[in-house]
Parts: structure tokens; C-alpha cells; sequence
């Protein structure tokens, strides 16, 4: 099993240290655009090899797509990162640019990967993976929605002192400050309804916290994110190349699900071997559809965007 992690910064290079420490891959890839970068990284990851006991070989690569080649699974990180005031939209011109090229190359030498997209926006740099490269839809999935649910459980389990992984709560929609859509009232504490043990303020302070979650985190650090975001995408990698059959939310291209077409967003979906294999339809609130509608009509006014590039 071979993957790549395209993009050596703080979000590839830690997505990078999960994949190796779990032993995902036998090789694994680390490509960046700045001299030396990938190459240096990988060597001090590999210096760790000793110690953490994983026996993963990882190389890295300036801008030579060439030794991604024959790549099972490959994971997009590069662009730029938000910084303190900005939004994941305001990233679109540039990003735009680069996750295409990223696309083109890749495919060039591995025309069977399976493409994990964080770079921002994610939604419309999913959708545009997915109309630039012409692959079977199940292979190119956005990251997205799997992190929000991650930080959605922390909020949950912080309000609750009880464990994250005790937890169980989905965040659907757009993976932006103002279009995802925390799902507290399907959220369960061992299948318990969170909602007996929070009152409607916790609750909605919860929904806020986690919806600016990244933003918050990017006035705290001066950058995005990016240990939750790196170990996002490795939950991601490892579900497909341990073919685990996970549930996770993430940015898929959807054809009538959840009454929308035309457009990636972030939905319950099973991941393996083949990418994403299944979307799982919830029973939506008329209040939850109408945000998730909201949500679609706010991404897909991004995606129009890529037109005037």
C-alpha cells in the first residue's frame, strides 16, 4: 500500500506522522512545492522510526510528482491556511489554482488513487477535484465534516465531562463557519439522547462553539489548525486502506440525497476500500432540512466562483 500526503505543512506533515505511526502504508509520500521542505520533513520523521516502532518508509519529494507514482490513496493539503480574520472562502482564487495542478499531476501517475481533499474552501475544492478530473465520484472525498464531528464531540464532551469517544454526533453541510449544521438532537452519549442532560443553553452554546471552532482556533494560533485536521484525513486513510467501513461525515458529490444535486457537501457516508461506498440518509427535522438547504444554496454560490476564474 502506497500513500501520499501532498503538501509538507503543519496539516500534511502531521496527517503524514498519523499514517506512519498506525503503519497505513508501506510507503508513504510527502511532496511540497518549497525546496527541500518534504525532503526534510520526511527525514525527521523517519528519525522517529526507532523509537515509535513503525517500520513505514517515508521519502520526500520536491514538486516531482514521479515518485508518487502508482499511489493508492492520495491526500491534498496544499494551499494557503487561513489566517486570523480570514474566512475558508476568501482562500478560493489562490487554492483554486493549486488543487487543480495538484489534481492533473497526480493523476498522471496514479490514475487509480482514491483523492482525500482538506485544502480550503473544502466543499467547492472537493467539487472541483471532482469536475476537473473526470474520476468515478465514490474516489474523491472531502475531509471536511469529519473534523467538525470531532471537534462537535469535544464541545459535547467538555459540557458533559464524559469521554469523546463515549460520543456519537454528526455535523452535516458545509464545511464553513456559518453553513455546518451541528446535529445535537440525533447526538447520543451511549445511545442516550445528549439532549437529557443539557438544557436548551448548553445546547445552543455548544452548536455555536463548534461551528466556529476553526476560526477560533486560528485567532488563538495566528494559522489554521492542524493536529485535528491532519488526524482527520490518517481516520480517513485508514478506513480505506483497512477497508473498516467506517461512518464518517464527508464531502461527496451528491445526486438527489438529501434533496440535492449538482454539489459536494458534508453527509454520512460509508468509507473502505473503494473510497466512499455508501450515503447514509438520516431522517432530517423540516428545521435541520431547511439549514442543510440553506447550507447547499451557500456552497454552491462558492462553486459559481470557479466560472470567473
Amino acid at each position: 500500500m502506497k500513500v501520499t500526503v501532498v503538501g509538507a505543512g503543519a496539516v500534511g506533515a502531521t496527517c503524514a506522522d498519523n499514517i506512519a505511526r498506525k503503519e497505513l502504508a508501506q510507503e508513504l509520500v510527502l511532496l511540497d512545492i518549497k525546496e527541500g521542505f518534504a525532503e526534510g520533513k520526511a527525514q525527521d520523521m523517519m528519525q522517529t522510526a526507532a523509537l515509535l516502532g513503525f517500520d513505514t518508509r517515508i521519502s520526500g519529494s520536491t514538486n516531482d510528482y514521479s515518485k508518487t507514482a502508482n499511489s493508492d490513496v492520495v491526500v491534498i493539503t496544499s494551499g494557503l491556511p487561513r489566517k486570523p480574520g480570514m474566512t475558508r472562502e476568501e482562500l478560493i482564487g489562490t487554492n483554486a489554482g493549486i488543487v487543480k495542478g495538484v489534481c492533473e499531476n497526480i493523476l498522471k501517475f496514479s490514475p487509480n488513487a482514491i483523492i482525500i481533499v482538506i485544502s480550503n474552501p473544502m466543499d467547492t475544492m472537493t467539487y472541483l477535484a471532482l469536475q476537473s478530473t473526470g474520476l468515478a465520484k465514490n474516489k474523491i472525498i472531502g475531509m471536511g465534516g469529519t473534523l467538525d464531528s470531532a471537534r462537535f464531540k469535544y464541545q459535547l464532551s467538555t459540557t458533559l465531562n464524559c469521554s469523546p469517544s463515549d460520543l456519537n454526533a454528526l455535523v452535516v453541510g458545509g464545511h464553513g463557519d456559518t453553513t455546518m449544521i451541528p446535529l445535537i438532537k440525533h447526538a447520543t452519549w451511549n445511545s442516550i439522547p445528549v439532549t437529557k442532560f443539557l438544557d436548551a443553553a448548553q445546547q445552543e452554546k455548544i452548536i455555536n462553539d463548534t461551528m466556529v471552532g476553526g476560526a477560533t482556533l486560528t485567532k488563538l494560533l495566528g494559522t489554521s489548525a492542524w493536529y485535528a485536521p491532519g488526524a482527520a484525513g490518517a481516520a480517513l486513510v485508514e478506513s480505506i486502506v483497512r477497508d473498516e467501513k467506517k461512518l464518517f461525515t464527508c464531502c461527496v458529490s451528491l445526486n438527489g440525497e438529501y434533496g440535492q444535486k449538482d454539489i459536494c457537501l458534508g453527509v454520512p457516508v460509508v468509507i473502505g476500500k473503494n473510497g466512499w461506498e455508501k450515503i447514509v440518509e438520516m431522517d432530517l427535522s423540516s428545521e435541520e432540512q431547511a439549514a442543510f438547504n440553506k447550507s447547499a444554496d451557500a456552497v454552491r454560490n462558492m462553486n459559481d466562483v470557479l466560472k470567473t476564474l
